[in-house]
């Protein structure tokens, strides 16, 4: 039993991160020109995936510190998610409808490792929705799982965010041509919004339970 509690939270946890994280935005975009322009991209998908790991996993335990023995905040917490990825939600859904594209040339002037790194710390740290998704949004929902299960959380939105940005950055030669046509990423777009409804009921379902 207890296995199957902790596979469906890394699963959780796995979804919720990864649903969040392909949104069209500026973080994306300099990880996938950086791999068309092939310059340290091991370091960029690195950063960025042990960032999103660190920030995660801080949000979980400073969400379950401030939740202890709170239940009541505990379900206030999972109603404001719930809303707030229900609203994400419909968002990606109203996207879906509309023609977008994720363009990022190849260009430019090369650059150090360290002013690559750098650039990415920008694009990853000063990025608000940054915190909101991984601290606030992810961290209350991991938050809700007790014990070693919070860990098992953790370990599935880091991994989504390493398979992620790994993919985008060693694979953007592929992934480029795609992610430039509308099409493809309407249909992202419909897909990321189904799961975040999905995501949303299941916390809703949480918090009704606490009350």
């Amino acid at each position: 039993m207890q296995a199957v509690h902790a596979t469906t939270a890394f699963a959780n946890g796995l979804f919720m991160s990864l649903v969040l994280i392909v949104a069209i935005g500026a973080q994306n975009a300099y990880v996938l020109r950086q791999g068309l322009r092939r310059e340290h991209v091991g370091a960029v998908v690195l950063f960025c995936a042990a960032s999103d790991a660190v920030l995660i996993g801080a949000g979980v335990a400073g969400m379950a510190q401030a939740l202890q023995g709170r239940p009541m905040l505990a379900t206030v917490l999972a109603g404001l998610g719930a809303a707030f990825l229900c609203g994400y939600g419909l968002k990606a859904l109203w996207r879906s409808r509309r023609s977008a594209a994720l363009q990022a040339t190849a260009g430019g002037v090369s650059l150090s490792r360290a002013a690559v790194v750098a650039q990415a710390a920008g694009f990853t740290l000063l990025n608000p929705h940054v915190y909101l998704d991984t601290v606030l949004l992810v961290g209350s929902a991991g938050a809700q799982y007790a014990g070693l299960l919070r860990l098992w959380f953790v370990a599935g939105a880091a991994t989504a965010s390493a398979l992620w940005f790994t993919s985008l950055g060693f694979g953007a030669r592929l992934l480029a041509p795609v992610f430039a046509r509308p099409r493809a990423w309407r249909m992202l777009d419909a897909l990321v919004g189904g799961t975040m409804l999905v995501l949303a009921a299941m916390l809703a379902r949480r918090a009704l339970a606490g009350i």
